[in-house]
């Protein structure tokens, strides 16, 4: 607030305003070209994570089915010995019962043998598709790291390009902030969090408010051309103003070496 005893009058007031309202009109500005840059960049890092997990997945998978197809061929391999065995043993049988109740045993081990076999060659097949399923995911997690990055890099030269206009701009914006009354400042801050395009002050244009374009009853801009005290929208409650002042600040505002 102003310390020093010199009355302000209405007008100087709503100017000051006003010109806050251009300077915090342009930070806005300049934060709405890398505002959404950053939820880009979240949402890609979510995705590849997300991927990632996908091919941990895969991976497990594939590991769990190569263990399976190693278990079967071990599976096979102590059937063969088996059946040798049983071939050899069949040499030396006294009866017939022992020879069927080896041959069953050979019939059974060749069964076990077929079923391993056709397990195998369903892992396999599993196998492959996991295999491509888990080169898809590299591709992807590849493209979307390469949009990651290229991403990051357009923030950075964004930032790089603005940061200095916004810091000037900010400097300014405290200036008028630190000599408009406390009380004025608090309701345009309000009015600003309220509105979605941050317009807290506009002017009357064409007998209607410039914000949210209702019709204004002529004795209402009578006092918004009067300039002699603070009128709002009574439809979005937005701080109005006559339109010469905004014509003649944004003159002004030309001159100004700050302009993004």
């Amino acid at each position: 607030m102003n310390s020093n005893n010199i009355e302000i009058t209405v007008k100087d007031k709503l100017i000051g305003l006003f010109q806050l309202q251009i300077i915090d009109s342009k930070i806005d500005e300049i934060r709405r070209l890398r505002g959404e840059l950053p939820l880009k960049i979240q949402d890609l890092e979510d995705e590849i994570a997300g991927i990632k997990t996908r091919e941990s997945n895969f991976s497990k998978e594939i590991a769990n089915l190569s263990k399976q197809v190693d278990d079967k061929k071990a599976q096979i391999k102590s059937a063969q010995a088996l059946i040798k065995r049983y071939n050899l043993q069949q040499k030396n049988v006294r009866n017939n019962r022992e020879y069927d109740s080896l041959t069953k045993e050979t019939e059974y081990q060749n069964l076990d043998i077929k079923l391993s076999e056709k397990r195998i060659k369903e892992y396999k097949s599993i196998l492959s598709q996991k295999k491509l399923q888990i080169e898809d995911t590299h591709k992807e997690i590849a493209d979307k790291v390469m949009d990651l990055n290229a991403s990051k890099l357009e923030l950075d030269a964004i930032v790089t390009e603005t940061k200095k206009d916004e810091e000037k701009l900010q400097i300014e914006s405290d200036k008028l902030g630190n000599v408009i009354e406390e009380r004025l400042l608090t309701a345009y801050a309000r009015i600003r969090n309220a509105m979605r395009n941050g317009l807290a002050v506009v002017s009357v244009d064409r007998d209607a408010c410039g914000g949210c374009f209702n019709k204004l009853p002529p004795q209402r801009q009578l006092d918004i051309v009067s300039n002699k005290k603070i009128i709002v929208c009574e439809f979005c409650g937005r701080i109005l103003i006559d339109k010469s002042i905004m014509d003649k600040e944004e003159e002004n505002e030309e001159e100004l070496d700050f302009d993004i």
